[in-house]
């Protein structure tokens, strides 16, 4: 009996003993590091505090840090940013927020240059953590994974391993319609085990749900107000997840708190279970994009589409029966205007947010990393190349003989167009450009994101005038917009709701105004009989300015309205239409005469990058999640 006793107690210890392991298997913990936002007041110091904290904690096993590292997205902050999350003497994982990819002189490149990559995919203790870039890619408007991240993620989970696996989604923005292809992700994370989503974006902790996937917030790293920052750590154990906000040395001690090595880790603010779920069995209705229009407006056609496997970032040039168009995987592609094939393909192998343009024989292409490349246009065979040694996202404009590049680092190329040799330099620009450059009376004006508009002689680069618009916030430069003219008028429409009108030959402020409250931004555009003004508003109505009255008058506008958009995309006239883009993948087409809606038409669910007018009734669109569609209506 005793001996039986003594066998019963060996094999529960054993029992027990096996649990433990099992369970101390099961457990591990990790730093989630989000909105570091390095540029701004004291965000350097804030992150190397996290960093030596993190350094310290032996149970941490890895680090995500889930976007908006920098301010502005600038090559500076993203080098600071590298040098301390360098000094980690753990693994870490990190993927770029708002701020890396609206504002980047680089359109983002330069993130996937110093960090390796924008996106990521790893796993630990039977657990796949797969990290997704959530833009606006360099265009504003809602966010959005890039269609390379989504081709990638297919990839990733194509592998019959990780379909396996217990999933863990991290993207910077909660996954809901504050992305534009939201859906995209969910749908596919609902296929799978997918336990948990993490995000960043709201500088704060918060439980959340999309679309039944459990989720989690975390806190900037910013200290803000308080005296440091801080970040949160998470610990998995089995199917429950526990957090605590660890805070860098605080001064004073918080009760129930552990303050070992003078840090302060507070008690758990949240306690999730992760658990299988069964998302087949979920009956809500989620919401969805909807193209109903697209029937009800049965009368345009789409004569073909075109799926790319990256985002498209720029216009699109037509010219000799082509139809060139740009990819953020650095592709230069030639299709078919008649039936949307292939012509041919130029590898740039750097991202590229300009828009294409060409002579009638050449098309010049600039990609991110500060290439510039003349392409024959029949063929796509080089002709020349010349390196701007700076990044550049502003579209190249020809103007005669000469192709004008103007890039991020203040510097401003005018390039022979037969042979790419350089004809002047103008190295006295303040602020990166972005937008595609006006050509009026021998000038060549473009705002650039430290709240100037310049006007250089195209003949010569010799700086006309400069206009200084009085922000000191360069988020409200007048640089996304595309500046028109007419007479000897300048407009041109910024952040800060305003619209300006300068005289064009001196740079002179006329009038800046806010037209009644009427919301403006960076969409804009000039009727085909050059009267009016267009101007997108935020609440998605497009007003007509008189293009010649003394004051700001605005005689024009549309009787619809398209819901909330602040898509910078260019406004078309053609034929008495006034072709309006959006920023949820919609062309509408307004009356010229009245203002109202003709028809419209939904390509995509983000944000549409340029309308081309066709000869006959026909546009050519594309989209920024890499849809290329021509239309007939």
């Amino acid at each position: 009996m005793k001996k039986l006793t003594c066998l019963f107690a060996f094999f529960l210890c054993l029992f027990f003993s096996t649990f433990i392991l099992h369970g101390q298997e099961d457990r591990f913990s990790f730093a989630l590091v989000t909105d570091t936002h390095i540029g701004s007041n004291g965000a350097d110091e804030d992150l190397r505090r996290t960093v030596d904290d993190i350094n310290g904690i032996d149970s941490v096993s890895f680090v995500i840090v889930s976007g908006d590292i920098t301010e502005f997205g600038s090559d500076s902050e993203l080098r600071m940013a590298k040098a301390i999350l360098h000094r980690l003497e753990k693994p870490w994982y990190i993927i770029p927020g708002n701020h890396d990819t609206k504002w980047s002189e680089s359109g983002g490149n330069s993130f996937r240059v110093v960090f390796g990559s924008e996106a990521f995919a790893f796993s630990h203790g039977g657990w796949l953590f797969v990290g997704t870039n959530s833009g606006p890619n360099m265009r504003m408007g809602p966010g959005q994974i890039p269609r390379e991240n989504i081709v990638w993620l297919d990839s990733v989970l194509s592998v019959p391993a990780n379909r396996e696996m217990k999933v863990v989604s991290v993207n910077h923005y909660p996954l809901d319609e504050g992305l534009n292809n939201w859906y995209e992700l969910t749908g596919r994370l609902k296929k799978l085990d997918t336990r948990l989503a993490l995000c960043g974006h709201g500088h704060s902790d918060r439980v959340m749900s999309f679309e039944g996937i459990p989720a989690l917030m975390g806190r900037s790293n910013l200290g803000a107000s308080r005296a440091n920052g801080g970040y949160n750590i998470i610990t998995f154990m089995g199917d429950t997840l526990l957090t605590a906000s660890v805070r860098q040395p605080a001064g004073v001690a918080v009760p129930g708190a552990d303050t070992g090595k003078g840090a302060v880790t507070m008690p758990a603010w949240a306690s999730v279970r992760l658990e299988r779920h069964d998302f087949t069995a979920d009956t809500t209705v989620w919401p969805r994009p909807d193209y109903s229009m697209n029937v009800k407006y049965g009368e345009v056609r789409e004569t073909w589409r075109i799926q790319e496997n990256a985002d498209i970032g720029a216009g699109s040039m037509v010219a000799g029966g082509l139809a060139v168009i740009t990819t953020t995987a650095g592709e230069v592609k030639a299709l078919s205007l008649k039936n949307g094939k292939v012509r041919w393909v130029f590898p740039a192998r750097a991202k590229i947010y300009s828009t294409p343009v060409s002579d009638g024989k050449r098309v010049i292409a600039v990609s991110a990393d500060g290439k510039v490349r003349a392409l024959e246009l029949k063929t796509g065979r080089v002709l020349w190349s010349h390196d701007a040694q700076q990044p550049v996202v502003a579209s190249p404009v020809i103007s005669g003989r000469r192709v004008f590049i103007t890039g991020s680092s203040g510097r401003c190329d005018a390039l022979d167009v037969r042979d790419g040799s350089l004809l002047w330099s103008n190295g006295a620009i303040d602020g990166f450009v972005e937008t595609v450059p006006l050509i009026y009376r021998g000038m060549m004006i473009f705002g650039t994101w430290d709240n100037r508009l310049y006007a250089l002689d195209t003949g010569t680069g010799e700086t006309r005038w400069v206009w200084n618009t009085g922000h000191a916030n360069r988020m409200l430069s007048p640089a996304a917009c595309v500046p028109v003219a007419a007479g000897d008028r300048l407009f041109v429409v910024a952040p800060d709701r305003k619209m300006a009108c300068l005289d064009v030959n001196t740079g002179k402020l006329l009038w800046h105004s806010d037209l009644g409250g009427a919301t403006v931004r960076e969409s804009m555009g000039l009727s085909e009989d050059g009267l009016l003004v267009l101007a997108k508003t935020m609440d998605g109505k497009v007003i007509g300015v008189s293009s010649s009255g003394d004051k700001p008058e605005v005689i024009w506008k549309t009787g619809f309205s398209m819901g909330y958009d602040i898509a910078p995309s260019v406004i078309k006239g053609r034929d008495g239409i006034i072709f309006i883009p959006s920023d949820k993948g919609i062309v509408h087409a307004a009356s010229r005469d009245d203002g109202r809606l003709l028809w419209s038409h939904r390509i995509s669910s983000c944000l549409i990058n340029d309308i081309v007018p066709l000869k006959g009734r026909g546009l050519l669109v594309s989209s920024m999640d890499g849809v290329v569609v021509r239309i007939s209506y």
